[in-house]
């Protein structure tokens, strides 16, 4: 199966709709939203190249979907030389089947392609949301350390780190 994320904007119309179909599983949605808030999120913003959404699509049809953003849409914990991920959701009907995986793989390429002057990605994910973690940390994210209050529990922060001297993130 040929998988790629592509953004948004490059859907055609049938990929859209399908793409408003994509459901998260319900114990997930405190931690990912759902797909009517993360396009609310990009298609109401007024500054667009603050906020990118990008679709994994498998033999062309919408599997996951994401969102990246920029300042002035960074939360307060992110650095401004960073894009933050926020909203990563694999359809329930998909899981298992790697589709977290090859959306992390193809992020950093679609990150630097949209934002070529980045240095990192960042997240947040919740210390509980133990599916999470292990993908991210599995990925070559690095946990920071730090853990802070959000607002389901403690959330901790990671990073991705492009290819800087002294810095050894896991090949994606």
């Amino acid at each position: 199966m040929e998988t790629r994320l592509v953004p948004y904007q490059a859907l055609n119309a049938v990929q859209k709709q399908q793409l408003d179909g994509l459901e998260v599983n319900p114990e997930q949605l405190a931690y990912s939203g759902d797909i009517y808030c993360a396009l609310n999120s990009l298609l109401v913003n007024p500054n667009p190249d603050a906020i990118k959404g990008f679709a994994l699509l498998a033999d062309e049809r919408p599997v996951a979907f994401l969102l990246l953003k920029r300042p002035p849409c960074l939360p307060h914990w992110a650095d401004e030389h960073s894009a933050t991920l926020h909203a990563l959701q694999v359809d329930r009907h998909q899981q298992g089947r790697g589709f977290g995986k090859a959306c992390l793989q193809a992020l950093p390429e679609v990150a630097l392609q949209a934002w070529p002057q980045i240095k990192a990605l960042e997240l947040s994910v919740d210390a509980d949301n133990e599916a999470a973690m292990g993908l991210y940390l599995a990925a070559g994210w690095v946990d920071s350390g730090e853990a802070y209050r959000g607002r389901i529990g403690y959330e901790r922060r990671l990073r991705w780190v492009f290819s800087q001297p002294g810095v050894d993130n896991a090949k994606m």
